[in-house]
């Protein structure tokens, strides 16, 4: 049920938009997926409506590579290549670690790829299983 402020906020984003919404896209979903959606929504204090054009707006001008992923794989790659030296005991120079974090800037956002890749690769094969992805 929606306080007179919620559909005071919602009628106020109507009218910013600035364009009369004709068109509609649509996706079929399970029961499950639909409550987890509707949850969502309501945690983000919006309709399922509203909640899944900002979602799909979003994701849809969403540059191709995510800054924090990518920075979270550099900083992987630095200390995966960090740590085998330093178990075989062996020194690391500062000149060492400049060349690691050259080759680190210059690597990460095709290992980025990669990863995420790999990712969306075992989630398909996930789904495609009817296994549950967690």
């Amino acid at each position: 049920m929606d306080t007179g402020q919620n559909l005071s906020a919602r009628l106020d984003r109507r009218l910013k938009s600035g364009c009369r919404r004709t068109k509609t896209v649509g996706a079929r979903v399970s029961a499950a997926e639909e409550q987890e959606m509707i949850l969502a929504a309501n945690r983000d204090g919006l309709n399922i409506s509203e909640w899944s054009r900002d979602v799909l707006l979003r994701e849809a001008r969403r540059s191709g590579g995510d800054a924090v992923f990518t920075e979270l794989i550099a900083t992987r790659m630095l200390v995966v290549n960090l740590l085998k030296p330093l178990a075989l005991g062996e020194k690391v120079s500062p000149t060492w670690i400049t060349e690691a974090m050259t080759m680190v800037r210059k690597e990460k956002h095709k290992a980025a790829q990669e990863v995420m890749q790999q990712y969306t690769q075992q989630a398909g094969k996930e789904s495609s299983d009817g296994n549950t992805m967690v």
